[in-house]
C-alpha cells in the first residue's frame, strides 16, 4: 500500500454506517454538525431505510460510499480521508457463519485487517474503534449455573454481582466467534505492534431504534416485530438464557467517551453491555411484550443453537472507571421505547417488506410450545 497524505481531516468514517449501530452514531455526530462518511455495502435488509433516514434528517455533513470492507482499495480510499474510524461493518450471525464460514472470515477478519492496514499507512493515522462481541469468550461452559425462576444465574456471587470481566480467557466458539475474535486480536495488536490508537468494545446485546432484528441477530427487536405481526416467536433452548442488554443511546455515549479518551485508552479492550442491573431472559422479554402488546405472543421451541451461552452479563467496571460511563436507560424503559418506535414504523405504508422470516436452516426440531 502506498503512504497517503490523509487529507480532509475532521471527517469521521463509519464502516457499516447504515446499519443499526452505525446509523445511530452517524445521527448523533451529524446532529452535532460533524462530518460523517458512511461506508456500507447495504447488504443487510432494512439498512437502506436507515441511510434514507439519515439523508432526510441531515442535509449537510453526510457522505455515502457504497463499498465493501473486503475491497482493500476502497477501504484505503475511505480511511485516507478520515481522522477517526468506527469499524462496525461485519457479518453478525453465528448461524450464517456456520453455513458460510469462508465469507464470514473474509468480512470479519480480512475486512478488519484491511481497515487496520489502511490506517497504518497514513501519515496522520486515524484512531480505530472496533465493535467485537462477547462470543470471544466462548460458551462459558465452565461457569456453574443455577436456575432462579425463569433465568439462569451463576452460582458465584462475585460473577452474579459484576458479570464477566476482560480477565476471562478468550475461547473462540463457532466460525463467527473465530472471525470476530481474530479481528479483535488484530485490532489489539496493531496498537502494540504499530502504535495505532485502537479500542475494542466486546459487546453484549444492543437494542434500540433503527434496529430491524432477525432471528439470527437483534433478538429483542425481532421478538417485538414478531409480536406486532402476530406470528409465533421461536425460542432456541428453554428461553431461560440470560443477557445484559444495552440501549443504543448509551452505547453511542460510550463510543464518544472512548474517542475522547483514545490516547489514554489505546490498545485496550472493554466489555460493554447493560451490566447486572439490565439483565433479562428470553422468557422475561415475553412477559414484557405481553404487558406492552396486551397479549402474550405464541411461541415454538427448537434445540439449542451452537455457541449459545446460557448466561452472559458484561462486567463494565473497567470502562466505567476509565471514563465515568454508565448506562442511563434501564431495560424496561428501553424495551418500551423500541416497542413504540417499531409500532409507529409498522403503521407506515413503506413498512411492507420488513417482516423478517425465520432462518430455515434452523427449523429442524421445532415444536409448538406447551
Amino acid at each position: 500500500m502506498r503512504r497517503l497524505n490523509g487529507s480532509h481531516r475532521g471527517l469521521t468514517l463509519i464502516t457499516g454506517g447504515a446499519g443499526f449501530v452505525g446509523a445511530n452514531l452517524a445521527h448523533r455526530l451529524l446532529s452535532e454538525k460533524q462530518r460523517v462518511l458512511v461506508f456500507d455495502n447495504l447488504s443487510r435488509p432494512g439498512v437502506e431505510r436507515n441511510l434514507a433516514w439519515l439523508r432526510d434528517t441531515h442535509r449537510d455533513g453526510l457522505e455515502f460510499v457504497l463499498g465493501d470492507v473486503r475491497d482493500a482499495d476502497a477501504v484505503e480510499r475511505a480511511v485516507a480521508r478520515a481522522s477517526r474510524v468506527f469499524h462496525f461493518a461485519a457479518q453478525v450471525a453465528v448461524t450464517t457463519s456456520l453455513v458460510e464460514p469462508r465469507e464470514d472470515f473474509a468480512i470479519n477478519a480480512q475486512g478488519t485487517l484491511n481497515v487496520l492496514e489502511a490506517a497504518r499507512v497514513q501519515r496522520e493515522r486515524p484512531s480505530v474503534l472496533m465493535t467485537s462481541t462477547n462470543k470471544v469468550y466462548g460458551g462459558l461452559e465452565d461457569v456453574r449455573l443455577e436456575l432462579r425462576g425463569q433465568r439462569y444465574a451463576p452460582a458465584s456471587k462475585d460473577l452474579a454481582a459484576h458479570g464477566v470481566s476482560e480477565a476471562r480467557p478468550l475461547d473462540f466458539h463457532s466460525p463467527y466467534g473465530c472471525s470476530k475474535g481474530t479481528a479483535d486480536q488484530y485490532v489489539h495488536d496493531y496498537a502494540r505492534s504499530y502504535g495505532l490508537r485502537t479500542v475494542v468494545f466486546r459487546m453484549s446485546c444492543i437494542y434500540g431504534q433503527r434496529q430491524f432484528g432477525t432471528e439470527d441477530q437483534g433478538w429483542i427487536a425481532h421478538f417485538l416485530l414478531r409480536a406486532l405481526d402476530g406470528v409465533p416467536i421461536t425460542l432456541y433452548g428453554d428461553g431461560r438464557q440470560v443477557r445484559d442488554i444495552l440501549f443504543i443511546d448509551d452505547l453511542v455515549d460510550a463510543f464518544l467517551l472512548a474517542d475522547r479518551n483514545v490516547d489514554r485508552l489505546a490498545g485496550r479492550a472493554f466489555n460493554i453491555g447493560g451490566g447486572p442491573k439490565n439483565v433479562i431472559s428470553l422468557l422475561d422479554l415475553l412477559d414484557r411484550i405481553e404487558v406492552l402488546h396486551g397479549a402474550r405472543p405464541a411461541t415454538e421451541h427448537c434445540e439449542w443453537r451452537a455457541g449459545d451461552q446460557r448466561y452472559y452479563v458484561s462486567d463494565t467496571r473497567q470502562f466505567r472507571e476509565a471514563t465515568g460511563w454508565q448506562p442511563r436507560v434501564n431495560a424496561a424503559e428501553g424495551i418500551d421505547r423500541l416497542y413504540r418506535w417499531l409500532r409507529e414504523l409498522r403503521s407506515m405504508p413503506q413498512a411492507r417488506g420488513l417482516r423478517p422470516e425465520a432462518s430455515e436452516s434452523w427449523r429442524a426440531a421445532c415444536l409448538p410450545a406447551s
